[in-house]
């Protein structure tokens, strides 16, 4: 028997994980939103696989080198770890708006990816952003769509508008109980 392919919770980095600081090139400058590990924590209690899916210009601009960019990535990593979270995986898109590539979101090269490699169910799936890009991505692939914190709320393009990664999970929690609870009701 194969296992069953697995949602994922596809995580945008900046705004969503971590504090947006424009252009960051240290480490040090990678700064975890508040209760974004407890967030992604529930989560994975619901079932999902906690993917990053980033695009960084800053490489692609020349302002970051991929060097940099590898070690903000395991940053990233180390300090959601100390907070009980491991990531399935870390997928940047580094490069240029204006180059034209398919992995920049909005397109979905980056979760495509992932599910290919990760072995994931786009369609159980959800994407959670701080913009319209994460949202058009999310869609494209089919995939349920949350957009969090202060930027996002007030603006309905997605599916659910979240103050944060909790407030996503619980939105997630509530419509998975409806789903099941629909579908285990005898039909009249």
């Amino acid at each position: 028997m194969t296992n069953p392919r697995r949602p994922a919770a596809f995580l945008d980095r900046d705004g969503t994980l971590v504090h947006d600081d424009g252009y960051m090139s240290r480490p040090e400058q990678l700064r975890p939103m508040r209760n974004a590990a407890y967030g992604i924590r529930r989560l994975i209690a619901l079932g999902f696989v906690p993917v990053v899916v980033t695009n960084q210009s800053g490489v692609g601009r020349g302002l970051i080198t991929r060097a940099q960019m590898a070690r903000m990535t395991d940053r990233l990593r180390r300090l959601f770890a100390e907070r009980g979270v491991r990531f399935a995986g870390v997928y940047v898109c580094p490069h240029h708006p204006d180059d034209g590539c398919a992995c920049r979101k909005p397109k979905a090269g980056l979760l495509t990816r992932a599910a290919r490699e990760l072995k994931l169910d786009l369609k159980r799936s959800v994407m959670i952003g701080d913009s319209d890009r994460d949202v058009v991505a999310g869609r494209t692939v089919g995939a349920r769509t949350i957009l969090v914190g202060r930027k996002a709320m007030g603006r309905p393009s997605a599916d659910h508008v979240a103050r944060d990664l909790i407030d996503a999970a619980r939105w997630l929690s509530r419509t998975a109980s409806r789903r099941s609870s629909r579908t285990t009701l005898p039909r009249p």
